[in-house]
């Protein structure tokens, strides 16, 4: 395989004024096709995991009518701020009612408004073709397309981190001026979604940039000489965006506006929780964790999952532009730019004490601008290594994309028992046409073997893997997830009224069950016999797991669907509905 010779950095010359509209015409269509990915059958898929949060506390908002009180099942859940909340409530105007797709509706715009701003952020730095290329690369990142179809605050974090990043690149040279203001509001605003790292990245990523844009050597001159009183004249100087007047006003507006939801609700219910748990949730988290203490070395692995198939890529990336840093090439400061956004964030989250696979999500727009800086253009890489990388992390891509083939072989040829039991892949056709159109694009990539053309390819490659994943796959395994049909068959079995029915050591499928009030929960077996002895319990929905605790006379009604190939543990997992007596 060879590279084409162009050299980079007169590719990087090749602009003109046309390009605008051209660019516009390019990023329209990738925010397109981004949107197809982040909105298609997003509600196709009954809630899981953590989605049941924002599901059920903004039912219970709607309920009670207390929307500075966020509570599940009647008891207060304050781990997030109160803005990701309101979204979802906001967004049931929008799709006929609090369901599946208003409660992730929110991410997905904020997942699209990502990678518009990370467009025009990149377009400021570098061109054109590297801004429409990582707009590309974020959009078709496993978990970032996993995380804009997901309740949650984590990409509406990486949208308001954007946004301010945009913003003081937009007003770099200007140093002060009311666009501070505009950038405190904006870190506020993204910090009442899901807590102070809307303050802390940008203020981290910002305050490192501006101190090392000319590079280290050039940081360590000025403040290595002269008395300390000049050496702290020159970081202020560097830092003026931050020692202004006008960082006064917008830390007292920015404060106030994160500030009011909470002195509202402490008003309303006569307690701080909110802000206590501010300070547990960050700092304490932080400094002194009390769970999701993940090893110091996390990120370092999990970073190729949640930019897969891109990641393949980053070690090629990193290389050759901390080897362009060493050469002095141009654009100096846009490269380090780029470097300080990836490595403030990765030292930041690993130097916390709480860590937890997807925490580090707000690295992922840097390292697709990284990516998509080393593969803009058609010219040779500067760096050898960097060229072997790439070739390697190509060829890893290319041999999954061709070897994907295996997955129509049923499972019952090559799986052990219980997996031969699995089903076959769902959307077959779907999935061969998706896999030829893979296969051709690794076709064209290797016969004129050049970062540009392994751009194209990749991208094909990734936004057809997302597509059957997202469109195809996960909403057909629906039919193999029970909780949603589960719920509804309690309820039309205990005839559509709540009013006996209690909780042992599980909420169950409560978002569904839409009870008009808090359901008793017990985690004890005696009170769970004074609740029967009053009259007050007659059914019940328990784990199988702990059923052989009640010492009380149930019998099962409903249970949770099972299929052959769960493990045990994944059985007695499953709740199920129980008449309580004799």
């Amino acid at each position: 395989m060879a590279f084409a010779s162009v050299p980079r950095e007169s590719a990087t010359m090749q602009q003109s004024a046309g390009d605008d509209p051209r660019f516009r015409l390019r990023a329209g269509c990738v925010l397109i096709l981004a949107a197809i990915l982040f909105f298609a059958r997003l509600g196709a898929r009954a809630l899981w995991s953590s989605e049941f949060r924002w599901a059920e506390i903004a039912r219970e908002m709607i309920v009670t009518h207390n929307y500075f009180w966020p509570t599940i099942n009647g008891h207060v859940y304050y781990d997030k701020p109160l803005g990701s909340y309101w979204l979802v409530i906001f967004s049931t105007a929008f799709t006929g009612g609090l369901n599946e797709a208003a409660t992730r509706l929110p991410c997905a715009i904020a997942g699209l408004l990502a990678v518009a701003l990370l467009m025009l952020l990149t377009r400021r730095l570098y061109d054109a073709r590297t801004a429409i290329l990582s707009g590309v690369i974020l959009a078709t990142s496993f978990s970032f397309v996993f995380f804009s179809r997901d309740a949650s605050a984590d990409v509406e974090t990486i949208a308001g981190e954007l946004a301010a990043l945009l913003l003081f690149n937009h007003n770099e040279q200007r140093g002060d001026g009311l666009w501070v203001v505009g950038l405190w509001l904006i870190m506020a605003a993204t910090s009442l979604t899901k807590g102070l790292l809307g303050f802390a990245l940008p203020l981290l990523m910002i305050g490192a940039y501006s101190c090392l844009r000319d590079g280290w050597s050039q940081l360590f001159q000025e403040i290595a000489r002269g008395s300390m009183a000049d050496r702290m004249r020159k970081l202020v100087e560097r830092n003026r965006w931050f020692f202004n007047w006008y960082t006064v006003i917008g830390v007292a507006l920015g404060g106030l506006v994160y500030y009011i939801p909470f002195e509202v609700s402490a008003r309303m219910m006569g307690t701080q929780k909110g802000l206590a748990m501010v300070y547990r949730e960050n700092v304490v988290r932080f400094f002194h964790p009390f769970d999701h203490r993940g090893p110091i070395y996390l990120y370092v692995y999990v970073i190729f999952g949640l930019m897969a198939p891109w990641s393949a890529l980053l070690p090629a990336a990193l290389v050759e532009t901390h080897s362009l840093r060493h050469a002095n090439a141009e654009p100096a400061r846009a490269d380090r730019f780029a470097l300080v956004y990836f490595w403030a964030t990765f030292i930041f989250f690993t130097l916390s004490g709480s860590r937890r696979s997807y925490y580090i999500l707000p690295i992922l727009p840097a390292a697709a601008m990284l990516v998509a800086r080393t593969l803009a253009y058609p010219g040779e890489l500067r760096s050898t290594f960097a060229r072997r990388l790439l070739t390697i992390g190509y060829a890893l891509v290319a041999f999954a994309a061709v070897a994907g083939i295996v997955l129509l072989v049923p499972a019952w040829a090559i799986l052990p028992s219980p997996y031969d039991a699995l089903p076959d892949l769902p959307a077959r056709s779907a999935f061969i046409v998706l896999w030829i159109v893979s296969v051709a694009a690794v076709i064209y990539s290797i016969r004129g073997f050049s970062p540009y053309r392994v751009a194209i390819s990749i991208g094909t490659i990734a936004y057809l893997v997302m597509a059957y994943i997202y469109i195809f796959a996960m909403p057909a395994a629906e039919a193999y997830r029970g909780e949603k049909s589960f719920g509804y068959a309690v309820l039309n079995k205990i005839g559509g009224s709540t009013d006996h029915l209690v909780l042992f050591k599980t909420e169950g499928p409560l978002f569904y069950l839409n009870p008009p009030k808090p359901l008793p929960e017990f985690d004890e077996k005696q009170d769970l016999r004074e609740a029967i002895a009053k009259g007050d319990a007659k059914w019940m929905i328990v784990r199988r797991r702990d059923m052989p605790k009640l010492d009380t006379p149930t019998t099962i009604e409903l249970s949770e669907a099972s299929y052959p190939w769960e493990t045990d543990y994944n059985f007695r997992n499953k709740v199920v509905l129980v008449r309580l007596g004799n």
